[in-house]
């Protein structure tokens, strides 16, 4: 921990400090508890970046910060080797406040240190960001995204070679730099011309967006099949979606495509909703309204950055929310479904989830012949192994998701993707309504076939430093005094992530797993309903993530209520 008020005074007296964040300080210098939260550590750089609050202070997201992480990166790009520098860093910005001075800082930052950029001109989706590392044969990505965060908050993801994600092998690389840097730090920064000049910086336009939009339209499975004057309502909820989605849906022959004005156009202030996650159903309120004027049938929003998509469906005059789980689902059955009718399946096909992720799509996948691998959360996770497959072609990757409403479809590129999201769920909803039915009948003859599973992720939500200790005790204490049966339910088995073990309640056999540690743990009844607990990654929240499964719907509600209310009596009397 820093000592917070001496780094409050050597930020304020730095004569580099640029102007609106010294007036920023100077405005809370009576304010001892917001000085702490600023400064009483640094902002953390996980294996997924940066991602915090704008302002002033080392636990704030501003240039210093920003421009720190991005010597770094460059040192330990530079280490790899002279020919890296030359493959270059492609970098990529969405429509948050400082988005677009953080991404240029970040190319000059790279030039001055002899790398080349490959910078888009204006925002783009994450995905596109993911498939320019790709294109290019870049040796690294930086998008400058908070994805679903409130609008107070900006974020920095650094990319590798593949597209996905770097993990903790570059993310420890790139730490042990950030530890060796001063934050005011003094090297000349390339003026943007230049950079220009000397080939340094080259701006990405039209070229890679021609390129992603064909492999996208790419991911189709059928066409004449398919009711394309379906009636969609889209949002982009003022993010990065609103140009690819549409041109790709319009390429696709989707012409009755309707878009909420309101959330048209890039907007990082988001004036009409507080929270810009579509996981959240309250991010639908100006859709709904829409698509009741309008005879919508599927109404689709994607978040800020454009990776992720959440869906409502209008059945028989109701507007009904799917989940994550619930759309994933759909999507597998779909996707395999297609290809099996065109015997078109691979002989090693495989799909990957995260470990918080319903066990509904593996039912489905083994019934068509294809694997479902379990990883740890996050799309850098979920795309390690297609990258790994690429080498050893053990397995055909076909899809990869999580319950948190991202998704992947195709190989073309290494993240969860919001536009080729889109085009899969237009489609699909399409060939079902072509065949008389909505995607809420589809998912009740699933549930019909497969049993009926039904889950709920609860988040609990505690700011500032004081949050951010109760959650690790809640971490810790749970571990120790957990529900060992729920009504009729039994304890089986603890898997442990953080030890790497699993232990059988039942014989008190503890076994090794082989998975990265990270801070969760999952807990495994004898009926087959499970629940885990961790803490976001991203943002000051524990989780709770519950499934069940049972004969019937309300059965399978019943329970996820009763283990609900038992595991959250536990953890609110942690304080």
């Amino acid at each position: 921990m820093n000592d917070y008020k001496k780094e409050y005074e050597r930020w304020l007296q730095n004569e580099r400090l640029d102007t609106s964040l010294k007036k920023e300080l100077e405005e809370i210098r009576d304010n001892e508890a917001e000085i702490k939260d600023r400064f009483y550590s640094d902002l953390s750089f996980g294996t997924a970046g940066l991602r915090g609050i704008l302002g002033a202070g080392t636990n704030r997201m501003n240039k210093y910060v920003v421009g720190r992480a991005t010597r770094a990166l460059g040192k330990v790009i530079l280490k790899q080797g002279r020919e890296y520098a030359e493959k270059g860093v492609a970098i990529a910005f969405d429509c948050r406040i400082m988005s677009t001075e953080f991404a240029e800082l970040c190319a000059l930052i790279l030039c001055s240190m002899g790398i080349k950029v490959y910078l888009f001109d204006t925002l783009r989706p994450t995905p596109e960001l993911s498939y320019a590392v790709r294109y290019y044969q870049c040796v690294a990505g930086i998008n400058i995204t908070a994805s679903h965060n409130p609008k107070i908050y900006n974020g920095y993801k650094v990319y590798w070679e593949e597209g996905s994600q770097i993990k903790a092998a570059i993310a420890d690389q790139i730490l042990k730099e950030i530890a060796e840097l001063d934050l005011f730090e003094t090297s000349d920064i390339l003026e943007r011309g230049i950079a220009k000049a000397q080939g340094l910086l080259i701006t990405i336009n039209e070229e890679v967006d021609e390129s992603f939009y064909e492999k996208t339209m790419s991911v189709s499975l059928r066409d004449k099949e398919v009711d394309k004057n379906i009636n969609i309502i889209y949002t982009p909820l003022n993010g990065a979606g609103n140009i690819p989605v549409r041109t790709v849906l319009k390429r696709m022959g989707y012409t009755n495509v309707h878009v909420v004005k309101e959330q048209e156009n890039p907007d990082g202030t988001f004036p009409t909703i507080a929270y810009p996650n579509p996981e959240d159903h309250a991010a639908f309120a100006l859709s709904e309204k829409l698509g009741i004027e309008l005879g919508g049938e599927v109404l689709i929003a994607t978040d800020p950055d454009c990776d992720r998509l959440a869906v409502e469906v209008i059945h028989q005059g109701n507007i009904i929310g799917l989940n994550g789980n619930q759309v994933g689902v759909l999507m597998i059955h779909y996707i395999l479904s297609s290809l099996a009718e065109k015997n078109s399946l691979p002989d090693h096909g495989a799909m990957v989830k995260s470990i918080v992720t319903g066990e509904m799509g593996s039912a489905i996948a083994k019934v068509y012949g294809v694997k479902m691998f379990d990883v740890l959360t996050g799309f850098k996770n979920i795309c390690a192994l297609p990258n790994e497959w690429d080498k050893t072609k053990e397995y055909t990757y076909l899809f990869g998701y999580e319950e948190s409403i991202g998704y992947n479809v195709g190989s073309y590129l290494r993240d969860k993707d919001g536009v080729s999201a889109t085009l899969i769920l237009a489609e699909m909803a399409g060939y079902f309504k072509k065949l008389g039915k909505t995607l809420i009948d589809v998912l009740n003859d699933l549930y019909e076939q497969y049993g009926y599973y039904s889950e709920n992720t609860i988040s609990i939500v505690l700011e500032g430093i004081q949050g951010q200790e109760r959650i690790k005790r809640m971490m810790i204490e749970y571990r120790k005094d957990y529900a060992v049966s729920i009504g009729s339910s039994k304890l089986t088995q603890i898997t442990d992530y953080e030890t790497g073990e699993e232990t059988n309640i039942v014989t008190g056999e503890k076994i090794t797993i082989d998975t990265e540690k990270t801070d969760a743990v999952r807990f495994q009844y004898n009926d087959g309903c499970w629940y885990t607990l961790r803490p976001s990654g991203t943002e000051p929240k524990i989780k709770l993530y519950i499934y069940t499964k049972a004969d019937k719907k309300e059965l399978a509600d019943a329970k996820l209520k009763e283990i609900e209310d038992a595991v959250l009596g536990i953890l609110y009397h942690i304080n």
